[in-house]
């Protein structure tokens, strides 16, 4: 049987080939779902970004990268973090919260720089779970493409079938 027989065959019983409904239909949602899921990711980036601004955080000038810079996207928020931990074990003398005693004065400061790291890394981990959505929406774009170049395919082999 050649390939060209094959694909226009019809299944066994001679019924006709059917579903290019179903595969469009579920092409045209791949598409919708996937716009969904990059809108509503950049807005999630946007906001997360919005936010960190408000708050008016700079980076200090010892920090290993982006002196100097507002804190607005995920990796100068990781490097403020990073800087906050750096100043938090100089205060402390290399002792995290767990290792000082419950009266050394340097306590409350390991405390806070605990908290805002942990708000920091928060913001770091909503932009990449917002990127994630971007990605997965551009995919399910991609597919729902695919699905309805296949539905098309479908129709075609029907109407060629004898």
């Amino acid at each position: 049987m050649s390939e060209e027989a094959i694909d226009t065959a019809p299944p066994r019983g001679g019924a006709p080939v059917r579903g290019a409904g179903a595969v469009k239909t579920i092409g045209v949602l791949g598409i919708l779902a996937g716009i969904l899921l990059i809108v509503v990711g950049i807005v999630a980036w946007a906001a997360v970004s919005a936010e960190l601004r408000a708050e008016k955080i700079t980076v200090p000038d010892d920090a290993v990268a982006f002196a100097g810079q507002q804190v607005s996207g995920p990796l100068t928020a990781y490097v403020q973090a990073e800087t906050i931990q750096k100043h938090a074990m100089e205060a402390s003398g290399g002792k995290t919260y767990a290792e000082l005693s419950s009266d050394d004065p340097a306590r409350a400061t390991v405390m806070n720089a605990s908290f805002l790291r942990a708000s920091l890394f928060t913001s770091v981990v909503s932009f990449g779970v917002a990127a994630f959505a971007i990605g997965v929406g551009i995919l399910a774009i991609l597919f729902g493409f695919a699905f309805l170049k296949v539905a098309g395919a479908i129709r075609a082999s029907r109407v060629a079938a004898p």
